[in-house]
């Protein structure tokens, strides 16, 4: 009877090492898919926003339209690569971009402006403006946007479908609090899109898309 009371115990030992293992195996995949899944929305999300960039484009055409079709055209296909490189599907677009060439509008957000964080980040760390001031406290305009790039050569500048070219905007990524001050060259469907060297002074390493942006309007 005693011999047996002890191989049972030994058995209850072993299913219990057993549970505990299959729980931190499954914990370890479900982290593995979240963090996977917000880089594929992050992909998806900048791609949908260039192809409705290109509709847009080609339902209202001018001068300058081919050059900034061709521009996304080589974008889209910088994402598809990093899409392929995650094990996203490839050629996702995002959800929400307006079908038949219509300019999208910014997702609102239902939060008063107060709320809205400042960046509190010492003067030293801004990056150098371009093409305006950067100094003083702008008007914070396009709560909740994200911010992505168009394939643009040449000084730090940005395309806006929402303000006039001129305008003075500066953005910062509240994900790594860098900033750049830009003035808009060109339209878009966007509240603002960055040029390849406006978005190098405030990407992540690795990222087509600034999901958490602060937009002011400086100038």
């Amino acid at each position: 009877m005693s011999r047996k009371k002890t191989l049972s115990r030994k058995k209850k030992i072993s299913l219990l090492v057993g549970a505990a293992a299959l729980v931190g195996g499954t914990a370890v995949v479900m982290t593995g898919t979240s963090q996977a899944s917000v880089a594929c929305d992050g992909f998806a999300t900048a791609l949908g926003n260039n192809e409705s960039f290109i509709a847009g484009q080609r339902s209202a055409p001018d001068a300058q339209s081919e050059a900034r079709i061709a521009n996304r055209v080589a974008v889209i296909e910088q994402i598809k690569v990093q899409q392929k490189a995650s094990g996203c599907q490839v050629g996702e677009g995002g959800k929400g971009v307006l079908a038949g060439g219509a300019a999208q509008k910014p997702p609102v957000v239902k939060t008063p402006p107060a709320q809205t964080a400042p960046v509190n980040t010492p003067p030293a760390q801004q990056q150098p403006a371009t093409g305006g001031a950067n100094t003083g406290a702008g008007q914070v305009v396009c709560p909740g946007s994200t911010v992505t790039l168009f394939n643009e050569e040449g000084a730090p500048g940005a395309s806006s479908g929402q303000f006039p070219v001129g305008t003075t905007l500066r953005v910062t990524n509240l994900d790594n609090s860098k900033s750049t001050t830009v003035k808009v060259t060109s339209t878009s469907a966007s509240c603002v899109l960055l040029n390849n060297a406006a978005f190098e002074q405030v990407r992540e390493p690795g990222k087509f898309l600034i999901r958490k942006a602060r937009i002011e309007r400086v100038g």
